[in-house]
Parts: structure tokens; C-alpha cells; sequence
């Protein structure tokens, strides 16, 4: 009875001892405020800079897509495809529908033409350290406004409120 007694007491003394080891092993090291903020900086640092390769990528693959719609509606161009309604006009009504077809394709291409040039700023911006920064508050714009418009240049309360101005100012022009 005294063996069972002493095999039961080690058993229970080598559990311990192996849960006080797994214990240490995870226990994270107790930190100085000074090194805990230290370590917090560093922390901001490596997620800032993965920020910043998430956000180029997001800008990279998106000029990417509008190279590659540029180079359909290039080829589509070059095949001719606009020639046919060329071919087919007979009167006045089928060549207005052929120049309005040309200035489609024509304003088409001219805003990809400036969303790839607002794309190179917002890769020169994330280079600088600049890029998403509102330019009219100087406040951060919104992670989620940039993943739907990666280029944008004013957080959604900016952009707001420009679009009011150029609303009213449209409607005084009218009137």
C-alpha cells in the first residue's frame, strides 16, 4: 500500500513539473514599459510595412486589369471591329451612331488613361510614406475606401463634400 502511495505521489509530482515546464515555455517575458512600448513600435513597424506591401499589390493588380482592358478594346481597334459599322453606315443616322461609338471608345480610354496615372501617384505616395492621407483634412483614409478605390485622394467626408460643391455650383450655372 505504501508503494501505491509513493508511485502515485511521484506520478503526481512529475505532472506538476511538467505543466510548470509547458507553463514556462509559453509564459511571455515580463516587458519594462519602456521595452513594452519599444516592442509595441516594433510590432506597428512590421504591420505598417506589411500594410504598405498589401496596399502596393492592390495597386499593382489593379493597373494591371485596366492595362489589360485597355489592351482589349486596343485590339478589338485594330481588328476593326468599329470599321464594320463603318462599312455599314448609309445614312446620317447610322454615322452619327459610328461617331458616337468613336467618342464611347475614345472617353473610354482616356479614363483609363487617368486612372493609371492616379495609380503611378498612389504608388509614388506609398514610396514616401504619404498614401492614404486625405489631401484636403490630412486625415487617414478609410482601409476599406481604399480597397475599393485604391487610388483615392480624400477620405469619404472630403470627397462628400466636394461632390455638394460641384452640385451646387452646376445648379447655379443653370439658373
Amino acid at each position: 500500500m505504501a508503494e501505491k502511495k509513493s508511485k502515485k505521489k511521484k506520478s503526481i509530482i512529475k505532472s506538476t513539473s511538467t505543466k510548470k515546464k509547458d507553463i514556462l515555455k509559453h509564459k511571455k517575458p515580463m516587458l519594462s514599459k519602456k521595452h513594452h512600448s519599444t516592442a509595441k513600435k516594433i510590432e506597428t513597424k512590421e504591420t505598417e510595412e506589411e500594410r504598405k506591401i498589401r496596399l502596393k499589390k492592390l495597386l499593382l493588380a489593379k493597373r494591371k486589369e485596366i492595362l489589360k482592358e485597355i489592351k482589349e478594346d486596343m485590339s478589338k481597334y485594330i481588328k476593326g471591329e468599329s470599321k464594320q459599322l463603318v462599312d455599314t453606315a448609309l445614312d446620317d443616322g447610322d454615322w452619327s451612331i459610328v461617331d458616337l461609338s468613336e467618342d464611347i471608345n475614345l472617353k473610354h480610354m482616356n479614363t483609363h488613361r487617368e486612372d493609371l496615372q492616379k495609380i503611378d501617384e498612389a504608388l509614388r505616395k506609398l514610396d514616401e510614406g504619404t498614401y492614404g492621407i486625405c489631401e484636403d483634412c490630412g486625415e487617414e483614409i478609410s482601409e476599406q475606401r481604399l480597397k475599393i478605390l485604391p487610388y483615392a485622394i480624400y477620405c469619404i467626408d472630403c470627397k462628400e463634400k466636394r461632390e455638394k460643391l460641384e452640385e451646387m455650383e452646376k445648379k447655379e450655372g443653370l439658373l
